[in-house]
């Protein structure tokens, strides 16, 4: 039997309470206490020196997209561009060192983060530099925008007699015609024109991503790739488990199912897949997931009012109700849990409303059914969470971007009662932390030191970005583990650093919990546990 001592410890055990030591046997946690206690029970165990550093359980992103920036480390990395031209010349760079390339997208670009003289979108006329002969779709940072070149207007149809597009937004000049500016539904139609990886270079791509996951510190990710970066959901699942048997997996991962009808869906839940937990619970198939609306850095949230900065436009409503109503049925009268990206007031409106409807009004919310983002709320919308019991899966990292042009879009009225992550925690809304990586970077100590100090990566402003709603240390911690596994009904097994509990845990290089809070930006693990395994130990 497999058993590790982890002792000289500060091991976080919740609010309030820390223990010096713990023993894990076959990956679940048997004892927690002082390391006389534990060390006498430890024979025959392997003993770890935590050399008085803080032990946290491990971090669970309770949404983001690990395919997604697993695949990312393929192409371009646009992050890196300052105005559209780098993106010209970043591609133009991929496509020299792959010149039998039949296509491809790449991620990161942010107009918004340039400098003001350069401050202006890419348009196809700059990826036409590139190539007319391949399609190539640059995708903007929310995942919710792109900008393609002629060739992918070309095989969408798209021209300036024909710019109509349900669910999603082509963006037109002053005379008509496309820019190649595309969003949401014509967003996910140009990337479907662009070839996927190899089944080898997929898996090497999760892999990959997952090594990088635990050296932050993450043991779980709830992430939306099956149907997503794959299509077909039963050859994902098959590939992600050859990833596990070959000994690659490093991590729990619980997937978030995209279907796109309900047909599909019903033939799912009617099928032995359904739920699925494989090697020993490390793969789990867990809920649907569904979008209504965009982003708000796109334009394309779904507002209950005028975007201040573009009079008119109330954003994009991805799915119609119906749609949705129906697919949150059939998952809900199949026993299976729904999660929604949902950011404008008015998404996030009518998905609690439908959420409600499928519940029976009862104000119980046994499927746990959740909204993703929520970040536009208001008093009311809060309260209505709350007596609705719906869970909210929060992206605090968001707010570093965000709140240097929400407060245009939306105004500074909404904007005290939006990112309600203080609030949230006071009225005992059960609201888990991630990431929505690769939107952001999956680093979990960037996300929580958001959340506590309500500041940018820079820090600013100094006061903090309507400071009412930061949360203290714990409540982000426990936020990130324990929350987040609530959210995926895993609440009895992780989050806690408990005797029954799997040894998933983080050993940290400094005392987030005593520390200053902007040196929490800086903390870096310097061991992750999985199931009582060694994942990642720094050098």
């Amino acid at each position: 039997m497999a058993k590790t001592v982890l002792y000289n410890g500060k091991i976080y055990v919740e609010r309030g309470r820390y223990a010096q030591a713990l023993l894990q046997e076959d990956g679940f946690i048997r004892m927690v206490g002082s390391d006389e206690e534990v060390l006498a029970s430890a024979a025959g165990a392997e003993k770890i020196d935590c050399r008085g550093k803080t032990v946290v359980p491990g971090f669970n992103d309770s949404h983001m997209h690990l395919f997604y920036m697993g695949r990312a480390m393929f192409f371009p990395d646009l992050t890196k561009a300052r105005r559209a031209e780098d993106l010209t010349e970043l591609c133009r760079t991929y496509l020299e060192k792959n010149p039998h390339s039949k296509g491809f997208t790449a991620a990161g670009w942010n107009e918004e983060t340039w400098e003001p003289r350069h401050r202006r979108k890419p348009n196809r006329a700059d990826l036409d530099q590139v190539s007319v002969e391949i399609p190539i779709v640059l995708t903007r940072v929310c995942a919710h925008a792109c900008c393609v070149n002629s060739y992918v207007l070309k095989k969408l149809g798209i021209d300036r007699a024909h710019t109509g597009f349900e669910g999603a937004g082509v963006e037109v000049d002053e005379n008509g015609e496309p820019t190649g500016i595309l969003t949401e539904k014509a967003f996910h139609a140009a990337l479907d024109l662009v070839p996927n990886l190899t089944r080898e270079e997929l898996k090497q791509a999760l892999a990959g991503a997952m090594e990088y996951a635990v050296s932050r510190g993450l043991t779980t990710v709830q992430s939306n790739d099956i149907g997503y970066v794959i299509k077909d959901q039963e050859a994902c699942c098959a590939l992600m488990k050859e990833v596990y048997d070959e000994g690659r997996g490093l991590l729990r991962y619980t997937g978030q199912m995209f279907y796109d009808d309900a047909e599909s869906l019903r033939a799912y839940c009617e099928s032995p897949q359904f739920g699925e937990s494989y090697a020993d619970d490390w793969f789990r198939r867990g809920p649907l997931k569904l979008l209504k609306d965009g982003s708000l850095g796109a334009r394309t949230a779904l507002l209950g009012f005028d975007y201040a900065d573009d009079p008119g436009n109330r954003g994009v409503e991805v799915n119609s109700d119906a749609y949705m109503q129906e697919m949150i049925h059939c998952a809900h009268d199949h026993g299976m849990q729904v999660v929604v990206h949902a950011i404008g007031d008015e998404a996030i409106k009518r998905v609690a409303a439908m959420y409600d409807e499928a519940n029976g009004g009862s104000g119980e919310n046994p499927l746990r059914h959740s909204l993703i983002h929520c970040q536009i709320t208001d008093e009311a919308l809060l309260s209505h969470i709350k007596a609705s019991g719906l869970l909210v899966a929060y992206q605090p990292i968001f707010l570093q971007s965000d709140m240097h042009v929400v407060p245009t879009r939306c105004g500074d009225e909404i904007m005290k009662t939006s990112y309600a992550f203080g609030t949230a925690a006071e009225t005992g809304i059960h609201a888990s932390y991630g990431t929505d990586c690769p939107v952001e970077d999956l680093d979990p100590f960037a996300c929580i030191y958001c959340a506590v100090t309500r500041k940018d990566l820079k820090g600013q402003p100094a006061g903090g970005f309507y400071p009412a709603e930061c949360v203290d240390v714990e409540t982000a911690v426990d936020a990130y583990t324990m929350e987040s596994a609530y959210h995926e009904f895993r609440e009895d097994v992780k989050g806690r650093l408990k005797v029954g509990y799997y040894a998933d845990l983080v050993v940290l290089d400094r005392d987030i919990f005593t520390c200053e809070p902007e040196a929490i930006l800086g903390t870096n693990p310097v061991l992750t546990m999985v199931g009582g395994k060694v994942v990642y130990r720094a050098d």
